[in-house]
């Protein structure tokens, strides 16, 4: 359950993806079109998918810059795990898993890119349940440009696969279950 939050993490890196067309600015994340979804095997049997929908955070995008000028910083809040199932949701929340009231977020913060201005690799740190490892988010650019409001957005999507007992996330679910994927899709407001 742990690395659902880790999933939402990885999507806010992608948002640090560089373009071709911007410039150089400062974007805040924006939560209503931002989600990060997860899937775990349970037990072996079948597909346990769910979502954390509260995010938050800020990226710089400077595809001028290459690599070295791309970096993101994303806050998870931990207790918005939703699986459609509100005793589970309840039971992940507790302290046999996320543990929600002692580490309510996880955070995410880019150490460097590599790649081109359409796809490539986001690295950093992920801190889940006060444990902090290195991971890299396999990422992709969806598209940027003017919105209807006078903004200007720029959307990133990524995947990533993590092992639970690396964060020490939750009891032993068995080896169909240790590792959990991410799908993040991540939608930034230049300010």
């Amino acid at each position: 359950m742990t690395a659902r939050v880790l999933g939402a993490l990885f999507a806010v890196a992608v948002i640090a993806f560089p373009g071709a067309a911007s410039r150089a600015a400062e974007y805040r994340i924006d939560p209503a079109h931002s989600v990060v979804q997860f899937k775990i095997s349970h037990l072996g049997f079948s597909w346990m998918v769910g979502v954390f929908d509260r995010i938050s955070g800020s990226f710089t995008f400077d595809p001028a810059a290459g690599p070295a000028g791309q970096n993101v910083s994303v806050e998870i809040e931990t207790a918005s795990i939703d699986t459609g199932h509100a005793e589970r949701d309840k039971h992940l929340r507790s302290r046999g898993f996320l543990n929600v009231r002692k580490f309510p977020n996880a955070n995410f913060v880019s150490t460097g890119y590599e790649g081109g201005a359409e796809a490539g690799t986001m690295k950093g740190n992920l801190t889940l349940m006060g444990v902090t490892r290195p991971i890299a988010i396999a990422v992709k650019k969806v598209g940027e440009g003017d919105d209807p409001w006078g903004g200007y957005r720029a959307g990133f999507e990524g995947t990533v696969t993590l092992n639970r007992r690396d964060f020490a996330a939750g009891r032993r679910l068995g080896p169909a279950s240790e590792t959990m994927e991410f799908f993040l899709s991540i939608e930034g407001i230049r300010n």
